[in-house]
């Protein structure tokens, strides 16, 4: 035991200094919120739809329900029913037997409708891409207004995905 705490007397502390803290997403998902509330004077209802992904992308989007980020105070609110929802958050490359369940979720979502692909999975098909048991990526299914790209991405960028598409749904004509 000796020998172990002249080895950390002569050595020192060995470990590297603490990260800096940063305000910055909460300052962008208050700015978030802000313009959501603008654009759509009430909640946002979301549906989340796993098309066969690793649960890498879950994790990020449960993440948006804590403390840190609080995205029921920023008006998003997650529920159970697609017939309930406003935006449709698609994770994962779809396998072949999510495709009909996919399709269905997003024909049982009422109008306008918006559809964010959620990962590289979602977007492109990740490392899985199209094969015997999986259709690729969503867009393949069902038509995408959003892609939000990362392996995982962080809870802010999907965040900014989530804006985005309803900003297109402002700008869209009609």
């Amino acid at each position: 035991m000796w020998r172990i705490l002249r080895q950390i007397t002569r050595q020192g502390l060995c470990s590297e200094p603490p990260p800096e803290c940063s305000d910055a997403p909460r300052v962008e998902a208050g700015r978030i919120h802000d313009e959501l509330l603008t654009i759509l004077g009430q909640a946002l209802a979301v549906r989340q739809v796993d098309a066969g992904s690793c649960n890498g992308c879950e994790l990020e989007i449960n993440a948006l329900n804590n403390p840190y980020y609080n995205i029921e105070g920023l008006g998003i609110r997650f529920v159970a029913s697609p017939r309930h929802a406003d935006l449709l958050l698609v994770t994962g490359p779809v396998s072949r037997n999510m495709a009909l369940a996919l399709r269905r979720t997003h024909d049982a979502t009422p109008e306008p409708k918006l559809v964010v692909a959620v990962g590289d999975c979602g977007c492109s098909g990740g490392i899985f891409g199209e094969g015997y048991a999986s259709c690729g990526r969503v867009a393949n299914v069902i038509p995408v207004d959003v892609t939000v790209a990362g392996c995982p991405p962080a809870p802010i960028d999907i965040l900014r995905g989530i804006l985005t598409a309803v900003r297109r749904c402002r700008a869209a004509p009609g």
